[in-house]
């Protein structure tokens, strides 16, 4: 992508990939510009996100950030605390976040996914107001939805391996498989 691309990026909303019902609706912070110039969510190829999915076993195969919708067959979706595309999370301010946690309350109490899991601590913090909220599963629920606050995958969250995050993805993969026996997730492969 050309820089001019990118720059052009700024502000156009990427459509989530969601619908009513899914096991877990994966929420990210907010598109990155390589991910509005080619509409599919954790397009920037520092994101680890599609290697640790697979890795937890959430897919059975890595899919490519163009496969996004093959998450739905499987029960899952991507949405965003903010909609607004930037090249860095740092450049949203703290009022986008907590306008974003009201828009993305509004949006699961819609859908009714089980599990809301935002990639993103500080943005999980900020949107939601909880600022010694920890990775892992929350006390707070969103409609029937409970919350999980997993690591962020971009590459510039160092201190997180994409070994570290499969497992802690895992984590919610094994709580999910809990509350819904009946209706499996695929075998890890």
């Amino acid at each position: 992508m050309t820089p001019e691309e990118l720059n052009a990026a700024r502000g156009p909303i990427v459509p989530d990939v969601a619908a009513d019902g899914l096991r877990v609706l994966f929420c990210g912070i907010n598109p990155s510009l390589t991910t509005a110039v080619t509409g599919h969510h954790f397009a920037h190829p520092g994101n680890r996100f599609w290697p640790v999915l697979h890795r937890s076993g959430f897919t059975p195969r890595r899919l490519r950030p163009a496969e996004q919708d093959e998450l739905l067959g499987l029960g899952l979706g991507i949405t965003n605390v903010v909609a607004r595309a930037t090249a860095r999370a740092d450049e949203l301010d703290a009022e986008e976040f907590r306008q974003g946690g009201a828009d993305l309350t509004a949006k699961v109490e819609r859908l009714a996914p089980q599990w809301l899991a935002v990639v993103g601590i500080t943005a999980y913090r900020t949107a939601f107001g909880e600022p010694r909220a920890r990775i892992g599963p929350q006390d707070r629920t969103i409609g029937g939805a409970r919350v999980w606050a997993l690591p962020n995958p971009s590459g510039l969250n160092a201190h997180w391996t994409v070994r570290t995050m499969a497992e802690e993805y895992a984590r919610l993969r094994e709580a999910v498989l809990d509350r819904s026996p009946a209706d499996r997730l695929p075998a890890r492969r």
